[in-house]
């Protein structure tokens, strides 16, 4: 009979007690996946930003604009191959939930810099000739059953009045990454209205992308860029598109750090649950423990049979977690899509997710059988020997 025999039949002699042991694991495994995987969607943006790419925006706030006269000075900043720019539109469909991110654009030059967005010919000139144009992301016309030709009400929040755009094209991402819950909106269009009504903020931007031929140089260009602008009435902060994004995911920080936190504690609780098990498992073998010693087993192989134990009632939740863990985010999806419409851009469960809630787990099944084999090591044989119970 071998060490892994030994194991197996130790685990199967209280078997409610370890399928539900498990079971237990499972549920700590899923909940551990559903906050890893909401936690990397938060994260989506910062991962799918483009290394040759840097955001330029007034050095006070995002809120002040940036004027119009500054585009042909940053294209003729060294290292810099393309320049684009974009303003927050910020309007309403239907009601306050009927939220998603809209950019008035200038539509030639930022097609040309967000190659990621993937749109055919006939669409782009398409965009490019009506000036109530716009562009919508595969997810966000799947939410709202869009398709092109289709006019989208829009209330304005930022830019107040009633405005109406007609969907010329539907982009998809080039990868799973990209963001497809967009809606691009001409921004000469919006320009013209803002003469009329809000003079004072005509021909500004919100914000520039910048282009750049080498991306190991954007410490370079961007402070070449800000020297440009330093001492101007309108004074510039350029740094990289990922930096762009993790500067709005870190203003939900304390968020996503509760969210990690509360991963650790998870893992403390399946600790806590896996012990308990084996501590009982221990206590009730007692005598037999004695035995093995009498019989010749050594430390190390006690602490093979506890640890074995500990490992498989472990890998026996691991696995039923991992069963579940794909249904339940789906679910999980739907759910936060209904309540939350398209705030994440994809809740996709990554083997590396699984692999991480595993990897946790064993680890932390090695920990709790720390604290039975101490107590079988320590006792004398003579006493396990008499022991009842």
């Amino acid at each position: 009979m071998t060490l892994a025999t030994l194991i197996v039949r130790n685990v199967r002699r209280q078997a409610f007690r370890v399928v539900l042991t498990a079971l237990g694991i499972a549920t700590i495994i899923l909940t551990f996946n559903l906050i890893i995987t909401t936690v990397r969607a938060w994260y989506a943006g910062v991962e799918a930003s483009a290394p040759n790419r840097l955001i330029t925006r007034h050095a006070a706030s995002l809120s002040i604009h940036l004027p119009l006269s500054y585009r042909d000075r940053l294209a003729a900043v060294n290292g810099v191959t393309g320049v684009t720019f974009a303003n927050w539109f910020g309007g309403v469909y239907r009601d306050a939930k009927g939220f998603f991110p809209q950019f008035a654009v200038d539509p030639d030059s930022f097609l040309d810099l967000h190659p990621e967005l993937l749109v055919d010919p006939d669409t782009q000139q398409n965009f490019l000739s009506d000036r109530r144009a716009c562009l919508i992301g595969r997810r966000l016309a799947d939410l709202y059953g869009w398709r092109v030709g289709d006019a989208i009400p829009l209330k304005g929040t930022l830019y107040p009045g009633d405005w109406e755009f007609v969907v010329r094209g539907i982009y998809r991402g080039a990868e799973p990454s990209v963001d497809e819950n967009w809606m691009v909106i001409r921004w000469d269009s919006v320009n013209e209205r803002r003469r009329q009504f809000d003079p004072d903020r005509a021909d500004t931007v919100g914000w520039y992308v910048l282009r750049i031929a080498d991306p190991s140089a954007a410490g370079a260009v961007s402070r070449a860029v800000d020297d440009t602008f330093a001492n101007s009435v309108a004074e510039t902060r350029t740094e990289t598109e990922q930096a762009f994004q993790a500067g709005f995911v870190a203003m939900s920080g304390s968020i996503v750090r509760a969210l990690e936190l509360l991963a650790i504690v998870l893992n403390g609780v399946t600790l806590l649950v896996l012990a308990n098990t084996l501590v009982m498992a221990v206590r009730e073998r007692t005598r037999e423990w004695a035995v093995l010693r009498t019989l010749g087993f050594e430390r190390r192989h006690l602490a093979a049979l506890i640890t074995g134990e500990a490992l498989l009632i472990a890998g026996l939740g691991s696995i039923a977690g991992i069963a579940i863990t794909i249904p339940a985010t789906d679910l999980y999806a739907t759910l936060v899509s209904t309540k939350l419409g398209n705030f994440f851009q994809q809740l996709v469960v990554y083997p590396s997710t699984l692999l991480l809630g595993t990897l946790a787990t064993l680890i932390t099944a090695c920990c709790a059988a720390a604290l039975p084999l101490v107590t079988v090591l320590r006792n004398k044989v003579a006493d396990d020997l008499r022991h009842i119970g």
